[in-house]
């Protein structure tokens, strides 16, 4: 009896993780569709070149990761979830083997920091519910009540960081990796310059106070674009190089649920990372193509994607909610279609925003005023 009411329990978790994660998604889809938004990237830049699979691998050998294979690449760097590159945020890089704005058969979505500011579905609930954005000062109470959050924080964000290009980006919740050996092993992947130059942007003696405020400094020079004006001129002048990286371990039988949590990273001197892949961009894309852009989880081989979740609080419910977000993005691109695409990021008004729409407010009262 004890044994059907648990096959009945965990059966229901799943369906409720099913629900929780599709209304969730429907949730975004009236919201930020509405404002022509992603649900957090939205200030960020486009780039297309080449990705080629090492040679020389030291990582379990898998079909779709052949020696010398080469791949088309998207790429698009972002700030979260402010309009503004001088603030304090989270920068991300994400790839897709393939120059299409969609379609693709292999897709990553990284992050600065090697911890995350949340470990699971239910908690990224409790991150979003408390966000409490007032002028750039956020998370005020998550932090409080989370201070594994905090901890992630800390670790994530980056204040005026020279370029998108030499930080250090993480997929942190580990992915299936099925090779050529049929072995069941877990996958992390992260990214870094192929020079491996020194990383900017990494504030010291932060505590919960300055965390929280992500406002632009009072002394601020810099403009909104600052970043992505300088990938555009990098790109334009000198080689645009990336290390993707991957770390392996084997799948037991008895497994602890904790190698799973994006909170705790792998030890390296037992899982080391090894090289997989080396990124060359050739080019920058334009604002729409790169307001364009989409990723998804979906788009990967089945032995390297996502775990498969088993409850609303299980680590990898972050991945399977990620990847059953698909209809937000869908949403967003009929509201491209059927309304006015979404202005370009301008250089001047309302610094600290998060919003188009607050910025084009902003812009017509100067409008009326002159």
């Amino acid at each position: 009896m004890s044994l059907i009411l648990k096959s009945v329990k965990d059966l229901w978790s799943k369906i409720y993780l099913w629900i929780f994660c599709n209304f969730f998604t429907f949730i975004i889809m009236i919201t930020l569709s509405r404002k022509r938004k992603r649900m957090s990237h939205d200030n960020g830049i486009g780039a297309i070149g080449k990705v080629k699979i090492v040679n020389d691998q030291n990582f379990p050998a898998h079909e779709f990761f052949a020696p010398g294979r080469i791949f088309d690449v998207r790429i698009r760097h972002a700030s979260a979830t402010f309009l503004d590159d001088a603030m304090n945020c989270i920068r991300s890089m994400s790839i897709k083997f393939s120059k299409e704005k969609f379609k693709s058969p292999f897709d990553l979505e990284m992050n600065t920091g090697e911890i995350s500011l949340f470990w699971s579905a239910w908690s990224f609930f409790k991150f979003a519910s408390m966000r409490k954005e007032k002028y750039g000062i956020e998370y005020t109470n998550y932090y409080k009540n989370y201070p594994e959050g905090l901890k992630g924080a800390i670790l994530a964000l980056r204040r005026n960081p020279d370029s998108f290009h030499d930080l250090r980006y993480y997929a942190k919740t580990p992915f299936q990796f099925v090779g050529t050996d049929k072995i069941k092993r877990y996958a992390k992947y992260r990214i870094r310059p192929f020079d491996d130059i020194k990383e900017s942007g990494i504030a010291e003696h932060l505590c919960e106070r300055n965390i929280c405020n992500q406002r632009v400094l009072s002394h601020e020079s810099r403009g909104r674009n600052y970043l992505k004006e300088e990938y555009i001129q990098r790109v334009k002048n000198q080689e645009v190089k990336y290390k993707l990286e991957i770390q392996t371990r084997f799948a037991q039988d008895d497994e602890d649920p904790e190698i799973f949590n994006n909170m705790v990273t792998w030890p390296e001197e037992i899982y080391p990372w090894h090289d997989l892949a080396v990124i060359e961009i050739e080019k920058t894309l334009n604002w729409e193509e790169s307001t364009r852009t989409g990723f998804s989880l979906k788009n990967m081989p089945k032995t390297l994607g996502y775990i498969p979740a088993k409850s609303i609080y299980d680590y990898n419910s972050l991945n399977y909610m990620r990847a059953h977000s698909e209809w937000a993005r869908k949403a967003r691109m009929l509201s491209y279609k059927f309304r006015k695409f979404p202005e370009e990021i301008p250089n001047d008004d309302d610094r600290n925003s998060e919003d188009w729409t607050k910025i084009q407010k902003v812009k017509h009262k100067n409008l009326l005023r002159s």
